[in-house]
């Protein structure tokens, strides 16, 4: 049924997408439909693969097939854009998800946060720290790591530094 195809498309993610895509096809081909749930695993995986276009290719046909795009799936693309360095990519997704009502979580925010530090735009990236802070989500390590990493990048070591000790005293 759909519900183990999800599970097995998911058990791909990070290191087999081309056997997510098969198990994809294989579904179908059984008649099975997919569901929004296929989509974000499909998705998920492709991100975590360093598959950019083929996620944002899964992103359009999930719409296309009548499917609402929701959190989840944007976390996903947005974490597909930091793997692929795509910065401006990153934040019309951002922006295209609030554009639709949805909420930024914590995981949404340390992916941009990480997108604007691999593409070299700090001052981005703390922005987008200071923002997920005033809509009252609290940084973690992961957020942490991610900007010390882009002001190390961008030689701002004393930043850096002081980020550090913000991480320590949280």
């Amino acid at each position: 049924d759909v519900i183990t195809y999800n599970a097995l498309i998911s058990a791909c993610e990070g290191h087999q997408v081309e056997k997510a895509i098969e198990l994809f096809a294989e579904m179908q081909w059984w008649g099975l439909e997919p569901n929004a749930i296929t989509y974000n695993a499909l998705i998920s995986a492709c991100s975590k693969c360093y598959e950019v276009k083929k996620a944002m290719e899964f992103f359009a046909e999930m719409q296309q097939r009548g499917f609402t795009p929701g959190v989840i799936t944007y976390n996903a693309l947005i974490s597909a854009c930091e793997k692929g360095h795509k910065v401006e990519d990153a934040m019309n997704l951002f922006t295209e998800m609030q554009q639709r009502g949805l909420i930024p979580d914590v995981i949404t925010y340390n992916a941009l946060i990480s997108t604007c530090g691999k593409g070299h735009k700090v001052e981005k990236a703390m922005e987008l720290f200071a923002e997920m802070q005033q809509s009252g989500f609290e940084p973690n390590v992961i957020t942490y790591t991610a900007l010390i990493s882009a002001c190390a990048k961008d030689h701002q070591v004393d930043k850096a530094m002081e980020l550090f000790a913000e991480m320590q005293q949280s």
